[in-house]
């Protein structure tokens, strides 16, 4: 089915319908053919849309980084689906075996076949793992396999909510330009994550960190961080690494609608950085091992 003529065919319009709608919405913009009101749905449906991705597929689902409420868990599956990254099941059972094989034989999406192959090019090679193999506690997961099954039925109220809402100027910017920006923002993890950046810590892959894409992908950017520590909620170690997704986890945990966040120990943290140079080296005394210290007591 993954490699059949009619698969193809739906995922070229996926990825080229959406990038025709996002050029003509620039000439659009540039005539001041546009509402505020469209620019208000497009960041509101981007947002609950990237955090479905960040938190919800990634953190929660992939990595089991946390547990959340019922209600919680289901509305992340939900905008996570919304995004037209595939189903629940097929994103986790990927992500999983990327972190297995990463930029190494048998990587999804690994640059080292080519920028663009990381990019989107890897969805057109049958890359997508099966569940079954990568994440079978996902398959006995009631909810993960319904919304999984309902896949369709969430992308296409992706696209009504806004067309209801907004009408035809809805659907072209919270609809077909969500889209695009969501796509790219979340491939670019794969492709610019994995090339350019800085590294702070010494992983067997090639993962960097990359500020412009840890901020549009709600802190998925400090990917060298995620791969260093990948069951860990909170991707950004600094202050100054803005990563939203891990304030909504913390957020929700306050009032009591997600538990058992993970969190590195202070004596791993400690222990990655033994052997890093005086720069970049933090000492007992910085924030970040004082929130962590904290965190372990």
């Amino acid at each position: 089915m993954k490699s059949s003529p009619l698969y193809k065919a739906v995922l070229i319009l996926v990825v080229t319908l959406p990038f025709l709608a996002t050029i003509y919405a620039m000439w659009a913009l540039w005539n001041r053919a546009v509402f505020l009101s469209d620019i208000v749905m497009l960041l509101i449906m981007y947002t609950c849309i990237t955090f479905g991705v960040t938190a919800g597929f990634h953190r929660m689902l992939t990595h089991r980084s946390f547990r959340a409420h019922p209600i919680i868990k289901f509305l992340l599956l939900v905008f996570g689906s919304m995004s037209l990254e595939g189903s629940a099941l097929e994103w986790a059972s990927t992500h999983v075996k990327h972190h297995a094989q990463a930029d190494k034989e048998g990587d999804p999406h690994s640059p080292t076949e080519g920028f663009v192959h990381a990019h989107l090019g890897w969805l057109f090679k049958d890359r997508m793992a099966d569940p079954n193999v990568y994440c079978r506690n996902l398959v006995n997961d009631r909810m993960v396999v319904f919304v999984s099954r309902t896949f369709l039925v969430w992308v296409v109220l992706s696209l009504l909510i806004p067309l209801a809402i907004g009408g035809w100027h809805g659907l072209l910017w919270a609809g077909l330009v969500r889209i695009f920006i969501v796509h790219h923002v979340t491939w670019s993890v794969n492709s610019i994550c994995h090339t350019f950046g800085k590294r702070e810590f010494e992983t067997t892959d090639k993962s960097r960190n990359e500020w412009i894409v840890g901020l549009l992908a709600f802190g998925e950017g400090w990917h060298n961080n995620h791969h260093a520590f990948p069951r860990s909620a909170f991707h950004g170690l600094h202050w100054w690494q803005v990563d939203l997704s891990a304030y909504l986890i913390r957020a929700l945990e306050k009032v009591g609608l997600v538990k058992d966040v993970y969190r590195i120990p202070t004596d791993m943290l400690k222990n990655r950085y033994q052997n890093m140079t005086p720069k970049t080296t933090l000492a007992p005394s910085t924030p970040i091992m004082e929130k962590v210290a904290s965190v372990s007591k």
